[in-house]
């Protein structure tokens, strides 16, 4: 028997037929606040006022860094967003309703959240064909990645749905070759190319084959992402305490947690 209300049946339906789900940001405010110190942590990095079209900077950024110094950048921005004490609880708000339909209502949170950036043509940000649970993560856990531009074409990501999934597991021996070009070249047909506008949120299973190739469109990505997973759901190489924190315990769970039994003589 399933209590999920309406709403969240809909939304589990969706992730488990197609292994993601997009949806506006569940705040809009929390977005426009981490839009807006992207680009000022971003705009003092490269020591220039801040300018008033604040997407059109970000997606011209590779007018202002070279492909040799755009680690550096990005350390700095993700560093400087890392260090706002707000930022992961909105980060958390962009896609709470959407994680507690799909994941559940006590969750861990990844401690720090990672950035991307991807300039037009520049093959230092590539992203090859993965699953993060191949490298030890857990397949409880779910990742929440966000633009903050419009994301499409080879400026989005792609990932193979669970039903091609499930099939090149099955012939991963005969498929899967040498190199991550090999496995590329095996699914390429069957990937979907996730287009995600600025102002929406993706949820998806990272336990998917997933990647970028390279950005081909005229203007640069900028995305976030950060995972999620239960609490008390199994844990991979990626510990509770070391990468995940606890963010929405419950107090039957933390009294569950303290509690013993009285001592008898």
């Amino acid at each position: 028997m399933h209590f999920s209300t309406e709403e969240d049946a809909k939304l589990q339906t969706e992730y488990t037929k197609l292994g993601f789900l997009i949806r506006p940001v569940a705040s809009a405010d929390a977005f426009v606040w981490i839009r807006q110190k992207t680009a000022e942590i971003a705009a003092a990095a490269l020591n220039i006022a801040m300018p008033e079209n604040v997407e059109g900077f970000l997606n011209q950024i590779h007018d202002f860094v070279s492909p040799s110094n755009l680690n550096d950048f990005r350390l700095k921005v993700i560093q400087g967003l890392n260090s706002e004490t707000e930022f992961r609880r909105m980060y958390f708000l962009l896609a709470k309703p959407y994680l507690e339909a799909i994941v559940g209502n006590e969750l861990a949170m990844q401690q720090r959240i990672n950035l991307s950036i991807q300039m037009p043509g520049d093959t230092s940000s590539l992203l090859p064909v993965h699953a993060d649970t191949w490298s030890g993560d857990s397949p409880f856990e779910v990742v929440v990645w966000l633009p903050i531009v419009d994301c499409f074409g080879t400026k989005a990501m792609y990932l193979l749905p669970p039903d091609e999934t499930a099939k090149f597991a099955n012939e991963f021996a005969t498929r899967g070759g040498s190199s991550s070009e090999s496995v590329f070249a095996s699914i390429q047909n069957d990937v979907k190319w996730l287009e995600v506008k600025s102002g929406e949120v993706m949820v998806f299973d990272q336990s998917l084959p997933h990647g970028n190739r390279l950005n081909r469109e005229k203007e640069t990505r900028w995305s976030m992402n950060c995972r999620f997973k239960g609490v008390f759901t199994p844990y991979g190489d990626k510990k509770l305490g070391e990468f995940f924190e606890p963010i929405t315990l419950r107090p039957a769970s933390l009294r569950g947690m303290t509690y013993s039994l009285p001592k008898t003589k």
